[in-house]
């Protein structure tokens, strides 16, 4: 009868890896045999055939060494090959129902006798060959014959004498993985030659039991190198020499076995050594990753310290397996030809990918979310992370370490937890500032102008989340920067309001402010241009804002000044000196204030004594007629130019105000009649922005005839009107000054317009 592989259940070896690799706890639910009958296992025909009964029931003997021992667990036991072989002797009968069921419990016997490696060569071997009866004897006589003459055959001139009285099983459990697949290679070469030769045709249950035999065999090789592959990384390591002689039995079993046979022998199938050896790889990478956090149950780091721990010992452990797969790996398969190194890195790769998703599913908070994201872009995605630049780069880019979909969602919530962070530490900067108000604190002077913590305080706010957002992409950088624009816009409008409600508000502390408005300006929107144009609007209307109330307070104590002017008073009195005491007093905190503002503040003080003085001069407690009239013009001049004199030594650059005071003192006080006409035109050329009431309240001033009131009148009018079609208050550079001075009528006026 043919032999038919199928009808034994054993068509491929897959069947037989399943059964090797199956799990100990399905082995476990099966009964164990309680007795072992013995056979003869592949080894040198020069050594007598000596069945004993193991200790116990494992695949390999126990050894004295301690790695040997440390291996044990890593190894199918003898009792699982036995179900193995049973399940397929029993899938053989439902298959063949003509075979004898004695015959192939017999079979199954012998091939468990077969596989069990001698533990010694004690006494109790002698007598259980002693006591074999001629039955059992027989049926091992064929396939022992067979199996002696391949190791015959392999043990000529194949390698060591030392190796020649070994058998297969002691070669892997000396980790002499070579010597042990070139004896498999010889007895599966001669197998399949007697397959070809038919002759197991009258006995292919013999066929099945040897060939069966050498695939258990391939898979204790196999499970061997995985073996050796969890061990690499361990803390003893793997002998250099054992890792060039695994690399050299994968690629041999590559070219004993390059594609399947035609005729689908299973004995020749491909093994796919290669893919179990990267499968062991990533399978070691795994556990070693998962070691960095195996105090950890997931979801149990609490905060971003004990996560940024987790992270730096799952880093330091990766990168400590790396530097050693790169400096004692690596060249150890190299030496035999087989690239490692990329094979570590993908798994390592592919392994901190995994558990760094774990992480961010359990991530919560700001600072866990932005510990992810820069362990991985900064930590780990750094180029010195294993500390050489000389590292061989994969043949095809490492995929991202996190994907695409996780990363946006972790930079979505780390975005979100921002914006409330940010917003909670400008909450945190007002409350400072509050206290510093309510302890009634100066403002210090550095480098000459006042200064505030606010402007510290909110540099470094911004600054250090945008420093800290763009060290992990641009994006972030550019929503971070978003996220502190919006929110120290809503910060300055409730500084505003909250400091000009309080009692604080004080010169030095209104020019602090200020001063830190500009530094906003000046730092904040040049450091991140076209990043922060939404600033600029807050910005300018809180300067505005200070600048408006630093000006009401000097208003309010100088206002009361004014009103002694242009009386008769006035007349033989200074009582302008008082009120430009004030101003310089002002103008001396307005040197601690920075350029730009400042020059804005004092040009405002100086338009606002001009503007005041005219207002008091236009609409008179007391007219002058005669002397008093001309003693009031040179009056007039004379404080107009200790005006201009005190802002001009203050630094004041609205040199346009010089003019309108004289003017008016001139036209107030000129004899010759003709010549106000001439003095009115400098006037409305000078200023645009007056207006016809304000030409009246001057010649009322006066009291001239109706005729030339009536003729300079209409002339100022004519004036006026090229004036607003030149541009109006634009002719003159956008200055206003008489368009602010409101002149109630009076009965001068009314006569002069009369």
């Amino acid at each position: 009868m043919g032999f038919c592989v199928c009808s034994w259940g054993l068509g491929t070896p897959q069947g037989f890896l399943s059964l090797l690799f199956a799990p100990s706890s399905a082995a476990a639910k099966m009964p164990s045999p309680q007795t072992v009958a013995s056979g003869p296992e592949l080894h040198s025909p020069r050594e007598p055939v000596a069945p004993q009964i193991p200790a116990q029931g494992t695949w390999r003997a126990s050894s004295e060494d301690a790695s040997s021992a440390h291996r044990e667990g890593l190894r199918p036991g003898l009792g699982t090959f036995r179900r193995a072989f049973s399940k397929a002797s029993q899938r053989a009968l439902g298959c063949a129902p003509q075979e004898d069921p004695g015959l192939l419990r017999r079979s199954s016997r012998f091939l468990f006798r077969s596989l069990r490696h001698a533990l010694d060569d004690g006494p109790a071997a002698d007598q259980t060959q002693a006591t074999t009866g001629p039955g059992v004897a027989h049926s091992r006589e064929v396939p022992s014959k067979a199996m002696d003459g391949v190791r015959r055959q392999s043990s000529t001139g194949a390698g060591p004498a030392e190796l020649e009285d070994k058998s297969v099983a002691d070669l892997i459990t000396e980790r002499k993985l070579l010597a042990a697949f070139e004896q498999l290679r010889h007895l599966e070469t001669r197998l399949v030659a007697e397959k070809t030769s038919r002759t197991f045709e009258q006995d292919p249950t013999g066929f099945a039991r040897r060939a069966m035999d050498v695939c258990l065999h391939y898979d204790g090789l196999a499970a061997e190198i995985g073996a050796i592959v969890l061990e690499t990384l361990g803390p003893d390591g793997v002998d250099a020499a054992v890792l060039a002689e695994l690399a050299r039995v994968v690629r041999a079993e590559e070219e004993a076995h390059p594609e399947p046979p035609a005729d689908g022998d299973f004995l020749r199938t491909p093994r796919h050594w290669r893919q179990r050896w990267e499968d062991a790889v990533r399978r070691s990478a795994q556990e070693r990753v998962q070691q960095a956090s195996a105090g950890e149950a997931p979801g149990a780091v609490e905060g971003a310290a004990g996560l940024a721990q987790l992270l730096a010992e799952l880093g330091g452990l990766v990168r400590r397996d790396l530097q050693k797969v790169q400096l004692e790996v690596h060249p150890a398969y190299a030496a035999a030809g087989y690239p490692a190194w990329e094979a570590y890195l993908r798994a390592f790769h592919g392994a901190v990918a995994q558990r760094l998703q774990e992480l961010a599913h359990d991530a919560r908070g700001c600072e866990q979310l932005y510990v992810l994201l820069d362990w991985a872009s900064n930590v780990y995605g750094s180029p010195d992370f294993l500390g050489s630049q000389d590292l061989a780069l994969p043949s095809e880019p490492l995929p991202p370490l996190l994907a695409p979909d996780v990363w946006a969602r972790l930079e979505s919530d780390y975005t979100s937890f921002l914006e409330t962070k940010i917003m909670s530490c400008f909450d945190g900067i007002l409350q400072l500032e509050q206290s510093r108000w309510v302890a009634a604190e100066a403002p210090d002077v550095l480098q000459g102008h006042y200064h505030t913590p606010l402007s510290i305080d909110v540099h470094m706010l911004v600054a250090e989340h945008v420093k800290a957002a763009g060290a992990i992409s641009a994006e972030l950088e550019a929503t971070t920067l978003q996220i502190c624009a919006r929110a120290l816009g809503l910060f300055l409008r409730r500084f505003e309001k909250a400091f000009l409600e309080s009692g604080a508000v004080s010169e030095p502390n209104l020019c602090a402010n200020i001063n830190a408005c500009e530094e906003f300006r000046t730092h904040l929107l040049a450091r991140f241009p076209g990043s922060l144009e939404e600033l600029e609007k807050p910005l300018v209307a809180a300067t505005c804002a200070f600048q408006k109330r630093l000006l009401q307070g000097l208003q309010g104590d100088v206002q009361p000044l004014f009103k002694v002017l242009c009386t008769k008073a006035w007349l033989t009195q200074d009582v302008l000196q008082p009120l430009l005491d004030k101003v310089v007093a002002f103008a001396g905190h307005l040197e601690h204030v920075v350029r730009p503002r400042a020059q804005e503040t004092l040009q405002e003080v100086h338009r606002y004594v001009v503007r005041e003085y005219l207002a008091q001069a236009l609409r008179p407690r007391e007219r002058f007629r005669g002397v008093e009239r001309v003693s009031g013009s040179q009056k007039m001049g004379l404080d107009a130019q200790a005006i201009g004199n005190t802002f001009q030594g203050l630094g004041s650059e609205a040199t346009w105000l010089g003019r309108a005071i004289p003017c008016v003192a001139d036209i107030l006080g000129e004899t010759y009649k003709d010549d106000i006409r001439r003095h009115l035109e400098t006037l409305i050329g000078s200023y645009p922005d007056i207006r016809r009431d304000h030409v009246l309240a001057i010649l009322a001033l006066r009291r001239l005839g109706r005729h030339r009131n009536q003729h300079l009148l209409t002339h100022a009018q004519d004036l006026l009107r090229a004036a607003a079609k030149a541009g109006g208050p634009g002719a003159a550079g956008g200055h206003v000054l008489f368009e602010e001075i409101e002149v109630p009528p009076s009965m001068d006026v009314l006569i002069t317009c009369i």
